[in-house]
């Protein structure tokens, strides 16, 4: 259900909600959602406990990470209450990582602990190294922002295997139908 595609644990979980300009789709609807997605991001071993209290709370920061990347993109001011809801949050305790004697690690926590490490995650990467490569994917309908690795800095899409072939695909039709109208006068 959910994609880790973005290079940073922050800009995944903005990535829960897709296509913000058109057909905005929330992928945390519930707080079960929000369980989902802390053990599929590998926060933590075992489902904890949410409610819908959490989710807002999970919500809130989302969208105040999402505000400040998207600040950065564009060159603007970061705005003071969502710095200040994301350094709050990152104060706070993170995650218990134990090493098993199988040489296994274990992860354990609560929601706020994962709050924490993904606010802590937001607060390294905007004002961090890399922060002048976080990028939106270039496909129209896609909003998803994630970090440009690439050498030259010229990653285009989120994900290559869906938006980077949907636009390519897209790009195709458009020049084939571009071809079989100047072929058909």
């Amino acid at each position: 259900m959910f994609t880790f595609v973005s290079g940073n644990l922050a800009l995944d979980f903005i990535g829960t909600v897709q296509s913000r300009r058109a057909e905005f789709a929330d992928l945390l609807a519930t707080p079960g959602d929000l369980v989902e997605w802390t053990v599929e991001a590998a926060l933590l071993d075992s489902a904890p406990a949410a409610d819908p209290a959490a989710l807002a709370d999970a919500t809130r920061l989302r969208e105040a990470a999402y505000r400040l990347a998207l600040a950065v993109t564009h060159g603007e001011p970061l705005a003071a209450p969502d710095r200040q809801l994301v350094n709050d949050l990152a104060r706070g305790t993170l995650p218990e990582l134990t090493v098993e004697a199988d040489g296994s690690v274990k992860r354990s926590g609560t929601i706020d602990t994962v709050l924490a490490a993904i606010a802590r995650s937001a607060v390294e990467l905007i004002g961090g190294a890399d922060r002048d490569r976080i990028k939106e994917c270039g496909r129209a309908d896609c909003t998803r922002l994630y970090v440009d690795t690439s050498r030259a800095g010229s990653r285009r899409w989120c994900d290559m295997t869906v938006c980077g072939n949907r636009a390519k695909s897209a790009a195709f039709r458009a020049r084939n139908t571009e071809t079989d109208s100047h072929a058909a006068h």
